[in-house]
């Protein structure tokens, strides 16, 4: 199989071949091509990749390209994992959002639209040129906002697009992992949008593990998520959220850190990978040099995630059994294997919806449990969300909808609508100023007229 990872210069791209490489069987890729419009991404990542194919005979081959049809070309499966704007992009998301008090996150709340509005053109495109050059690839998009993205893409692919987050998959196997769980032999009830879900329930053999978990203080707050809410506030919601729904329940607190903090995440971010850009494409290296490199940026980055987050929640340091990825790169290999092989796999994914979470469309992009197998990926029927969750999830899908459509028609005024509308942004007022100073700052967001 050939895959093509769209983005290929992104930081994240050796998860995604080092899943590859563990690969065995009929039907493993056996050709990657990375498509980016820099140069020197791309030779730092090559590098990177060489390195981690050294010891390994059999590992699949590895071409770049900045030409987006030879990368598409003969493709079965397509990754994008873009960025549109760069880290200097996201900086500027956050620096703005945090000017006029509101939350700056990269895909919650002011941040998150402005990234989206920028992101839409550029994904529909993307999903023509797929279409077009490689209309039998399966897409799995990686590009955030996820949810978001992946509904702009389907309007193009359909369901030949599947979107996939790590976030759920991580939190699943903590909450199992302290019940004593093997993650493999529990069904994780979860449901809602892109970094917008709740685990309902655990069930192992038919029994819902999760009252079980919720009602012993000290284990609850011994992992990630019980320290960023609390035992008392889980307990009252009844299921365990997703960890970005701190932004939504202790926005004051967040918004607070992120504005005392030295430098936002996005700024961090940029300033730590064009470090490592800088060193792992930075002639002469001897063999291991860009992995090592890549090893320890990764470390920092793994380390520091959602800093201000544990700061306003009084969370402390990460601990080790935290710092495992939640492992979007095995989504993405599981993902694969179902579809290429027929090797029927139950994920947690970003799909259109089919009316199943109400009061939903039938087009919208949800984040639910999903039985895939050649034919894609099937949403399975869940639970109806609580009020309070239902709330939250239909005012973020009308943000989502705004943007679709001020990507699509250039309208300052969805635009406008979509900052107004979402519940972080708690002014028409600032939505029309955030409006304002994204459009400066942007070349991407010149449309809006």
């Amino acid at each position: 199989m050939r895959l093509a990872i769209l983005g290929g210069g992104g930081f994240r791209v050796p998860l995604v071949y080092g899943a590859l490489l563990g690969d065995r069987g009929e039907g493993r890729v056996r050709h990657v091509t990375l498509y980016d419009e820099d140069p020197g991404r791309l030779t730092a990542m090559t590098r990177v990749l060489a390195d981690q194919a050294a010891p390994v005979p059999d590992a699949p081959a590895v071409t770049a390209t900045g030409d987006l049809d030879e990368a598409l070309r003969g493709a079965d499966f397509v990754f994008s994992a873009i960025r549109v704007g760069g880290l200097d992009g996201r900086a500027a998301d956050e620096r703005i959002a945090l000017g006029h008090g509101v939350l700056g996150q990269e895909t919650v709340g002011a941040g998150g639209i402005a990234y989206g509005l920028r992101t839409v053109p550029v994904a529909r495109e993307i999903a023509r040129r797929i279409a077009r050059t490689a209309p039998d690839a399966w897409t799995i998009n990686f590009t955030n906002p996820a949810g978001l993205v992946t509904e702009a893409m389907a309007e193009e692919l359909g369901d030949r697009v599947i979107g996939i987050c790590d976030s759920p998959v991580g939190l699943g196997r903590r909450i199992a992992r302290l019940l004593g769980v093997d993650p493999r032999d529990a069904w994780i009830d979860y449901a809602g949008l892109n970094h917008l879900g709740w685990v309902r329930g655990l069930r192992v053999r038919g029994r819902d593990e999760l009252p079980r978990l919720l009602a012993d203080t000290a284990t609850l707050e011994s992992f990630e998520e019980g320290r960023l809410f609390g035992a008392d506030w889980l307990r009252s919601l009844g299921a365990v959220p997703n960890e970005y729904l701190h932004y939504y329940y202790f926005n004051r607190e967040t918004v607070r850190a992120y504005q005392e903090a030295k430098q936002t995440r996005g700024a961090f971010l940029r300033d730590q990978q064009r470090a490592f850009y800088a060193e792992a494409g930075r002639p002469g290296q001897p063999p291991g040099a860009a992995l090592a490199a890549w090893d320890r940026t990764r470390a920092e980055r793994e380390a520091t995630y959602m800093a201000e987050n544990r700061e306003a929640a009084g969370a402390g340091e990460r601990d080790a059994d935290d710092l495992e990825s939640g492992g979007y790169e095995r989504v993405a290999l599981a993902l694969m294997r179902a579809i290429a092989r027929d090797e029927r796999a139950t994920l947690i994914l970003n799909v259109r919806g089919r009316g199943l979470l109400a009061p939903l469309d039938a087009e919208a992009v949800v984040e639910v449990p999903c039985l895939v197998d050649a034919g894609g990926a099937h949403p399975i029927a869940v639970d109806p969300l609580p009020d309070h969750a239902t709330g939250l999830v239909t005012s973020v899908k009308a943000v989502e909808r705004a943007v679709l459509a001020a990507a699509a028609g250039g309208s300052r005024a969805d635009a406008v609508k979509a900052f107004a509308l979402h519940p972080l942004v708690d002014s028409v007022t600032v939505a029309r100023r955030l409006v304002e100073d994204y459009a400066a700052e942007h070349p991407g967001l010149a449309y809006l007229r």
